[in-house]
């Protein structure tokens, strides 16, 4: 079965039942924006996605049980800067690298993107401002930037709040002693 709707530039566009069925956003957000119509009309998105439905970040974590819960803002500051807010939360299932086990990483962030069309651009952003190279026909996938900015914040070694930390003294055998000292090589010479 074959759907046809207008996007948000106005362009017809066609697309079969069963993509949009597929879809987790489908009904709730639109997929792909005009950002600098968003910014113009100052739009304001707020969604649930299924952790199952980011095929990027899935890889990282244990299971994908959960979701996404996010607000997406677009307008300009006070210096006309195009922007557009994240507010991301969740509870990402990660594997905790001392004991192994599962356990729920928090991730509550708010982030400003700067958009930007030319890479040079980059260097008149304001602080406070991460950069957000738009591409030439200004379409952007909210999900995909949702995804973004969990993979940015997912810990580079995860371990859990509650995780005991595993002290232990390791002393070094004679042998390993005998390597590091630098003279032991001139001892030997010097026996000869």
């Amino acid at each position: 079965m074959v759907d046809s709707y207008s996007d948000l530039t106005g362009r017809r566009l066609i697309r079969s039942m069963q993509t949009l069925m597929s879809n987790p956003l489908a009904g709730r957000i639109p997929d792909v924006v005009d950002a600098w119509r968003m910014v113009a009309s100052r739009r304001q998105f707020e969604g649930r996605i299924p952790l199952a439905a980011l095929a990027r970040l899935r890889g990282s974590l244990v299971d994908t049980d959960g979701e996404v819960s996010f607000t997406l803002s677009f307008g300009t500051d006070a210096m006309r800067q195009p922007f557009v807010e994240l507010q991301v939360h969740a509870q990402l299932p990660l594997e905790c690298q001392r004991s192994l086990r599962r356990f729920l990483q928090p991730v509550r962030l708010v982030q400003r993107l700067g958009l930007i069309r030319d890479e040079a651009d980059e260097a008149a952003l304001a602080e406070g401002y991460e950069p957000l190279l738009v591409p030439a026909d200004g379409q952007l996938c909210l999900a995909d930037l949702v995804e973004d900015e969990l993979i940015l914040a997912l810990p580079v070694v995860p371990v859990a709040p509650d995780a005991e930390v595993v002290e232990r003294e390791f002393a070094p055998t004679a042998e390993e002693r005998a390597q590091a000292n630098p003279f032991a090589v001139l001892a030997g010479l010097k026996k000869k």
